[in-house]
Protein backbone atom coordinates (compact mmCIF):
# COMPACT_ATOMS: atom_id res chain seq x y z
CA UNK A 1 0.00 0.00 0.00
CA UNK A 2 2.71 2.20 0.53
CA UNK A 3 1.81 3.71 3.89
CA UNK A 4 4.68 5.72 5.25
CA UNK A 5 5.07 7.74 8.46
CA UNK A 6 3.25 10.68 7.42
CA UNK A 7 0.11 8.66 6.92
CA UNK A 8 0.58 7.13 10.20
CA UNK A 9 0.57 10.48 11.56
CA UNK A 10 -2.34 11.50 10.28
CA UNK A 11 -4.55 9.03 11.68
CA UNK A 12 -6.20 10.55 15.02
CA UNK A 13 -7.03 8.58 17.95
CA UNK A 14 -10.74 9.20 17.24
CA UNK A 15 -11.34 7.85 14.32
CA UNK A 16 -14.20 9.32 13.64
CA UNK A 17 -12.39 12.46 14.10
CA UNK A 18 -10.16 11.55 11.47
CA UNK A 19 -12.42 10.74 8.75
CA UNK A 20 -14.59 13.42 9.14
CA UNK A 21 -11.99 15.97 7.73
CA UNK A 22 -12.30 14.25 4.28
CA UNK A 23 -15.91 12.85 4.18
CA UNK A 24 -17.64 16.07 3.54
CA UNK A 25 -15.16 16.93 0.79
CA UNK A 26 -15.85 13.84 -0.82
CA UNK A 27 -19.72 14.25 -0.99
CA UNK A 28 -19.51 17.56 -2.44
CA UNK A 29 -17.04 16.49 -5.22
CA UNK A 30 -20.00 13.13 -5.30
CA UNK A 31 -22.27 15.51 -5.79
CA UNK A 32 -20.74 18.06 -8.65
CA UNK A 33 -18.41 15.13 -10.28
CA UNK A 34 -20.91 12.03 -10.24
CA UNK A 35 -19.88 8.64 -9.14
CA UNK A 36 -17.06 8.04 -7.22
CA UNK A 37 -14.93 4.88 -6.59
CA UNK A 38 -17.16 2.22 -4.90
CA UNK A 39 -20.10 1.57 -8.13
CA UNK A 40 -18.07 2.07 -10.69
CA UNK A 41 -18.75 3.47 -14.67
CA UNK A 42 -16.79 4.73 -17.00
CA UNK A 43 -16.22 8.18 -16.06
CA UNK A 44 -16.33 10.97 -18.97
CA UNK A 45 -15.63 15.24 -18.90
CA UNK A 46 -14.62 17.43 -21.25
CA UNK A 47 -13.34 20.61 -22.12
CA UNK A 48 -12.61 23.00 -24.89
CA UNK A 49 -9.57 25.17 -25.50
CA UNK A 50 -7.10 26.33 -28.03
CA UNK A 51 -4.06 24.17 -27.91
CA UNK A 52 -0.75 25.41 -29.79
CA UNK A 53 0.78 22.84 -31.68
CA UNK A 54 4.11 21.22 -30.80
CA UNK A 55 5.48 20.74 -33.80
CA UNK A 56 6.61 17.31 -33.25
CA UNK A 57 3.21 15.17 -35.18
CA UNK A 58 4.22 12.71 -36.93
CA UNK A 59 1.04 13.92 -39.84
CA UNK A 60 -2.13 16.18 -40.14
CA UNK A 61 -4.70 14.23 -39.65
CA UNK A 62 -7.99 16.64 -38.54
CA UNK A 63 -9.36 14.15 -37.03
CA UNK A 64 -10.69 12.75 -33.29
CA UNK A 65 -7.65 11.16 -32.00
CA UNK A 66 -7.73 8.80 -29.11
CA UNK A 67 -4.88 8.73 -26.65
CA UNK A 68 -5.02 5.57 -23.62
CA UNK A 69 -2.97 4.28 -20.83
CA UNK A 70 -3.48 3.80 -17.20
CA UNK A 71 -3.07 6.68 -14.69
CA UNK A 72 -1.27 6.53 -10.88
CA UNK A 73 -2.69 9.34 -8.92
CA UNK A 74 -0.38 9.35 -5.82
CA UNK A 75 -2.10 12.47 -3.83
CA UNK A 76 -5.10 12.60 -1.74
CA UNK A 77 -5.62 15.81 -2.70
CA UNK A 78 -6.38 15.19 -6.48
CA UNK A 79 -9.51 14.93 -8.07
CA UNK A 80 -10.12 12.51 -10.84
CA UNK A 81 -11.91 15.44 -12.96
CA UNK A 82 -11.53 19.14 -12.67
CA UNK A 83 -13.79 20.12 -9.60
CA UNK A 84 -14.86 24.04 -9.30
CA UNK A 85 -18.12 24.68 -6.78
CA UNK A 86 -18.64 28.44 -6.31
CA UNK A 87 -15.57 29.84 -8.42
CA UNK A 88 -13.15 27.88 -5.89
CA UNK A 89 -11.02 25.03 -6.83
CA UNK A 90 -11.27 21.83 -4.80
CA UNK A 91 -8.07 19.74 -4.25
CA UNK A 92 -4.75 21.10 -5.90
CA UNK A 93 -5.41 19.50 -9.36
CA UNK A 94 -7.44 16.95 -11.43
CA UNK A 95 -5.82 14.01 -13.14
CA UNK A 96 -8.26 15.12 -16.33
CA UNK A 97 -6.14 18.18 -16.07
CA UNK A 98 -2.51 16.72 -15.51
CA UNK A 99 -2.93 14.85 -18.41
CA UNK A 100 -4.84 16.58 -21.08
CA UNK A 101 -2.49 19.54 -20.48
CA UNK A 102 0.23 17.59 -21.66
CA UNK A 103 -1.91 15.61 -24.63
CA UNK A 104 -3.42 18.67 -26.02
CA UNK A 105 -0.48 20.37 -27.10
CA UNK A 106 1.16 17.42 -29.24
CA UNK A 107 -2.07 16.77 -30.93
CA UNK A 108 -3.23 20.85 -31.33
CA UNK A 109 -6.93 20.00 -30.88
CA UNK A 110 -9.99 21.89 -30.46
CA UNK A 111 -11.11 19.97 -27.35
CA UNK A 112 -11.25 16.85 -25.31
CA UNK A 113 -13.18 14.45 -23.79
CA UNK A 114 -11.59 12.22 -20.78
CA UNK A 115 -12.80 8.84 -19.96
CA UNK A 116 -11.62 6.75 -17.02
CA UNK A 117 -12.93 2.72 -15.88
CA UNK A 118 -14.32 4.35 -13.22
CA UNK A 119 -13.80 6.82 -10.24
CA UNK A 120 -12.08 6.84 -7.03
CA UNK A 121 -12.96 9.21 -4.05
CA UNK A 122 -10.11 12.68 -4.08
CA UNK A 123 -8.83 11.54 -0.79
CA UNK A 124 -8.12 7.89 -2.27
CA UNK A 125 -4.97 7.21 -4.32
CA UNK A 126 -5.10 5.23 -7.17
CA UNK A 127 -1.76 2.80 -6.72
CA UNK A 128 -0.46 -0.40 -8.23
CA UNK A 129 -1.09 -1.32 -12.14
CA UNK A 130 -3.20 1.94 -12.40
CA UNK A 131 -7.10 2.73 -13.60
CA UNK A 132 -7.45 2.73 -17.44
CA UNK A 133 -8.21 6.34 -19.22
CA UNK A 134 -8.48 7.32 -22.46
CA UNK A 135 -8.19 10.62 -23.75
CA UNK A 136 -10.77 11.54 -26.22
CA UNK A 137 -8.79 14.74 -29.00
CA UNK A 138 -11.28 16.37 -31.18
CA UNK A 139 -10.21 18.23 -34.74
CA UNK A 140 -6.90 17.16 -33.64
CA UNK A 141 -4.37 18.68 -36.75
CA UNK A 142 -1.46 16.10 -35.42
CA UNK A 143 -1.15 12.78 -34.94
CA UNK A 144 1.69 11.58 -31.55
CA UNK A 145 4.73 10.20 -32.66
CA UNK A 146 6.25 7.52 -30.69
CA UNK A 147 8.40 10.12 -30.07
CA UNK A 148 5.98 12.36 -28.73
CA UNK A 149 4.54 9.80 -26.77
CA UNK A 150 7.47 8.91 -24.32
CA UNK A 151 8.04 13.22 -23.99
CA UNK A 152 4.51 12.96 -22.69
CA UNK A 153 5.02 10.22 -20.37
CA UNK A 154 8.28 11.39 -19.15
CA UNK A 155 6.58 15.57 -18.56
CA UNK A 156 4.03 13.59 -16.74
CA UNK A 157 5.84 11.23 -14.63
CA UNK A 158 9.11 13.74 -13.79
CA UNK A 159 7.06 16.72 -12.70
CA UNK A 160 8.26 18.32 -9.78
CA UNK A 161 5.19 17.92 -7.46
CA UNK A 162 4.74 13.94 -8.26
CA UNK A 163 0.90 14.19 -8.15
CA UNK A 164 0.24 11.81 -10.86
CA UNK A 165 1.82 9.59 -12.96
CA UNK A 166 0.93 7.40 -16.52
CA UNK A 167 1.71 3.83 -18.05
CA UNK A 168 1.48 2.09 -21.29
CA UNK A 169 0.07 5.26 -23.15
CA UNK A 170 -0.49 4.50 -26.97
CA UNK A 171 -2.63 6.04 -29.70
CA UNK A 172 -5.61 3.99 -30.27
CA UNK A 173 -8.68 3.15 -32.35
CA UNK A 174 -11.93 4.35 -31.31
CA UNK A 175 -12.41 1.04 -30.19
CA UNK A 176 -10.97 1.64 -26.96
CA UNK A 177 -14.07 3.39 -25.70
CA UNK A 178 -16.33 0.28 -26.24
CA UNK A 179 -13.47 -2.03 -24.53
CA UNK A 180 -14.05 -0.19 -21.61
CA UNK A 181 -17.17 -0.30 -21.34
CA UNK A 182 -17.31 -3.82 -22.17
CA UNK A 183 -14.68 -5.02 -19.49
CA UNK A 184 -16.88 -2.37 -16.97
CA UNK A 185 -19.26 -5.43 -15.41
CA UNK A 186 -16.73 -7.85 -14.73
CA UNK A 187 -13.81 -6.13 -13.52
CA UNK A 188 -12.15 -6.66 -9.97
CA UNK A 189 -10.37 -4.43 -7.72
CA UNK A 190 -8.36 -4.90 -4.85
CA UNK A 191 -8.00 -2.28 -1.96
CA UNK A 192 -5.56 -1.67 0.84
CA UNK A 193 -7.18 0.52 4.00
CA UNK A 194 -6.20 1.45 7.38
CA UNK A 195 -9.14 -0.32 9.61
CA UNK A 196 -9.36 1.12 13.40
CA UNK A 197 -11.65 -1.39 15.60
CA UNK A 198 -12.94 -0.89 19.26
CA UNK A 199 -10.65 -3.25 20.91
CA UNK A 200 -7.20 -5.17 19.85
CA UNK A 201 -6.90 -7.00 17.26
CA UNK A 202 -6.45 -10.67 17.58
CA UNK A 203 -4.89 -13.75 16.13
CA UNK A 204 -8.15 -14.99 15.64
CA UNK A 205 -9.58 -11.77 14.13
CA UNK A 206 -6.37 -12.20 11.48
CA UNK A 207 -7.53 -15.98 10.89
CA UNK A 208 -10.86 -15.51 10.77
CA UNK A 209 -10.51 -12.34 7.86
CA UNK A 210 -7.36 -14.19 6.05
CA UNK A 211 -9.74 -17.39 5.66
CA UNK A 212 -12.75 -15.88 4.18
CA UNK A 213 -13.26 -16.30 0.32
CA UNK A 214 -16.10 -15.16 -2.12
CA UNK A 215 -17.58 -13.96 0.83
CA UNK A 216 -21.29 -12.20 -0.97
CA UNK A 217 -22.30 -8.72 1.06
CA UNK A 218 -25.78 -7.09 0.76
CA UNK A 219 -25.40 -3.29 0.18
CA UNK A 220 -28.48 -0.86 0.73
CA UNK A 221 -27.86 2.76 -0.95
CA UNK A 222 -25.20 4.16 1.35
CA UNK A 223 -26.86 7.24 3.18
CA UNK A 224 -24.29 9.25 2.26
CA UNK A 225 -25.35 8.95 -1.82
CA UNK A 226 -29.34 8.27 -1.13
CA UNK A 227 -29.65 12.43 -2.21
CA UNK A 228 -28.86 11.31 -5.58
CA UNK A 229 -29.38 7.80 -6.12
CA UNK A 230 -32.23 5.39 -5.82
CA UNK A 231 -32.80 3.41 -2.93
CA UNK A 232 -32.20 -0.14 -3.91
CA UNK A 233 -30.66 -3.72 -2.42
CA UNK A 234 -27.30 -5.37 -3.93
CA UNK A 235 -25.68 -8.42 -4.01
CA UNK A 236 -21.42 -8.25 -4.11
CA UNK A 237 -18.72 -10.49 -4.14
CA UNK A 238 -15.73 -9.79 -1.31
CA UNK A 239 -13.33 -12.37 -2.96
CA UNK A 240 -10.50 -11.85 -0.21
CA UNK A 241 -9.03 -10.83 2.13
CA UNK A 242 -5.98 -10.27 4.27
CA UNK A 243 -5.32 -8.45 7.85
CA UNK A 244 -1.96 -6.90 8.17
CA UNK A 245 -0.81 -5.36 11.98
CA UNK A 246 0.66 -2.13 11.88
CA UNK A 247 3.49 -2.23 13.93
CA UNK A 248 2.80 -0.30 17.45
CA UNK A 249 -0.73 0.02 16.70
CA UNK A 250 -2.98 -2.82 18.75
CA UNK A 251 -6.02 -1.54 17.08
CA UNK A 252 -5.39 -0.51 13.58
CA UNK A 253 -4.69 -2.78 10.72
CA UNK A 254 -3.74 -2.83 7.12
CA UNK A 255 -7.21 -4.80 5.29
CA UNK A 256 -6.38 -5.95 1.81
CA UNK A 257 -9.36 -7.18 -0.19
CA UNK A 258 -10.16 -7.79 -3.63
CA UNK A 259 -13.91 -6.98 -4.75
CA UNK A 260 -15.85 -7.07 -7.56
CA UNK A 261 -17.12 -3.84 -9.15
CA UNK A 262 -19.43 -1.74 -7.53
CA UNK A 263 -18.98 -2.64 -3.93
CA UNK A 264 -18.72 0.29 -1.27
CA UNK A 265 -15.55 -0.29 0.44
CA UNK A 266 -16.42 2.58 3.26
CA UNK A 267 -19.64 0.97 4.11
CA UNK A 268 -18.40 -2.72 3.69
CA UNK A 269 -16.23 -1.83 6.89
CA UNK A 270 -18.23 0.44 8.93
CA UNK A 271 -21.65 -1.04 8.24
CA UNK A 272 -23.04 1.98 6.99
CA UNK A 273 -25.87 1.55 10.34
CA UNK A 274 -26.49 -1.75 9.29
CA UNK A 275 -27.38 -0.75 5.57
CA UNK A 276 -23.98 -3.37 4.17
CA UNK A 277 -24.01 -6.83 6.01
CA UNK A 278 -22.24 -8.61 6.72
CA UNK A 279 -19.91 -5.81 7.08
CA UNK A 280 -16.26 -5.44 9.11
CA UNK A 281 -17.53 -4.65 12.20
CA UNK A 282 -20.37 -7.48 13.00
CA UNK A 283 -17.77 -9.78 11.26
CA UNK A 284 -15.32 -9.42 14.57
CA UNK A 285 -18.10 -7.96 16.56
CA UNK A 286 -16.47 -4.83 17.48
CA UNK A 287 -16.69 -1.30 16.07
CA UNK A 288 -15.14 -1.06 12.79
CA UNK A 289 -14.00 2.36 11.03
CA UNK A 290 -12.18 2.93 7.92
CA UNK A 291 -9.39 6.05 8.00
CA UNK A 292 -7.18 5.45 4.57
CA UNK A 293 -8.18 3.63 1.34
CA UNK A 294 -5.89 3.00 -1.65
CA UNK A 295 -6.95 1.28 -4.76
CA UNK A 296 -4.44 -1.39 -5.41
CA UNK A 297 -5.01 -2.82 -8.70
CA UNK A 298 -7.84 -2.39 -11.16
CA UNK A 299 -8.25 -6.11 -12.68
CA UNK A 300 -9.29 -5.39 -16.87
CA UNK A 301 -7.67 -6.59 -19.71
CA UNK A 302 -7.09 -3.31 -21.05
CA UNK A 303 -4.27 -0.76 -21.64
CA UNK A 304 -1.55 -3.21 -20.07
Amino acid sequence: MGLDQTDLLSISHDPLVAMSKTEQSCENERASCGEIDGVDGSQASSANGNHPSSGSSEKSCQTTVYIAGRYLKLSRKVSQTRWIIDDERMGVASVEEILANSILPVCNGDGYKFHAAGREDIDVRMLGSGRPFLVEVSNAASLPSSDDIREIIEKINNSENNLVNVKNLRVIGSEAWSLMREGEAEKQKQYAAVVWISRQLTEEDQQKINSMVNMEITQRTPIRVLHRRSPMERKRMIHWMTAERISGSSQYFLLHLCTQAGTYIKEFVHGDFGRTHPNMGSLLGCRAEILQLDVTDVKMDLFD
